[in-house]
């Protein structure tokens, strides 16, 4: 799914900007001169529709500032080509790193948004080679896009998956090289790794697209440490329950973790934290 970063709601996000940085972050700003604790991830560590997101709980938890750059839908691309953020993140005594998806980033069969990282802007000509059948000026969503061909072909898209999965597993690499200091990979989602063996599949799978266990024990060699909250969406929890937002954001909302799995997060970055500071 999409879901729009800063359109109108109940919920403030205080939205700011850092140096030099063209990204929109959540707010309230912090102090960049003091020691601080870097936050980068997609729509989860922004907190879309959440009161008080994992790194908000975090800093309470901690007394230690944290700083929030988390950015809605992003992908990769969005932090490995920001120099403030990657400095920003350099100079903080730990970064945690949210694992995003693999579909949201330039790679060798499609281009995407430098910052909006969920907005497809065109195939490449291997791609339009692959299928060509396809009007790709149809799409204007990697998810959309993606799911299209698919279905079109499942063989085919096999070939789609493992060059994503390869590109994401280069621009960690790239990503966390950039980090200077120590970091934390956060992986929080409704379901734990799965090992590599979606050929075949006729379906995209969960968030965050295509990372497999495989993919996370290579990228986790670049890291300090590694944190896994698993918040499944259990059967008995009302949809968006403790959720903020508006009438018509209902359905994003009941789709996405809620603020128990904020405050799992938050207590297992926390204890790792701990031991790190």
């Amino acid at each position: 799914m999409t879901y729009d970063a800063l359109g109108p709601g109940p919920l403030d996000y205080l939205p700011c900007r850092y140096g030099t940085s063209k990204l929109m972050f959540r707010g309230p700003r912090r102090n960049l001169e003091a020691p601080y604790i870097a936050f980068l991830g997609g729509t989860e560590t922004y907190g879309k529709f959440i009161e008080k997101p994992f790194p908000a709980l975090v800093e309470e938890t901690l007394g230690r500032t944290c700083v929030n750059f988390g950015f809605p839908n992003a992908g990769i691309d969005v932090f490995a080509h920001d120099p403030f953020v990657a400095q920003a993140a350099s100079e903080a005594d730990v970064t945690v790193v949210q694992i995003m998806g693999a579909q949201n980033m330039t790679n060798r069969f499609y281009s995407v948004h430098p910052r909006r990282n969920d907005r497809f802007v065109g195939a490449s000509p291997l791609l339009q080679t692959i299928y060509r059948e396809v009007d790709f000026s149809e799409f204007h969503f990697t998810r959309h896009m993606l799911n299209h061909l698919l279905q079109l072909s499942p063989e085919r898209f096999d070939a789609v998956r493992h060059e994503l999965q390869q590109a994401w597993q280069a621009r960690m690499r790239l990503m966390l090289g950039q980090i200077k200091g120590k970091t934390i990979l956060l992986w929080l989602a409704d379901h734990a790794p799965q090992p590599e063996g979606r050929k075949g599949a006729t379906n995209l799978g969960a968030d965050p697209l295509f990372v497999t266990e495989e993919m996370m024990k290579e990228v986790s060699q670049h890291a300090t440490a590694v944190v896994q909250v698993v918040a499944p969406k259990g059967a008995t929890r009302e949809p968006a329950e403790g959720m903020i937002f508006g009438q018509m954001e209902a359905l994003a909302a009941s789709e996405m973790l809620g603020p128990r799995a904020h405050r799992d997060a938050a207590a297992a970055v926390s204890t790792v934290l701990h031991g790190l500071l």
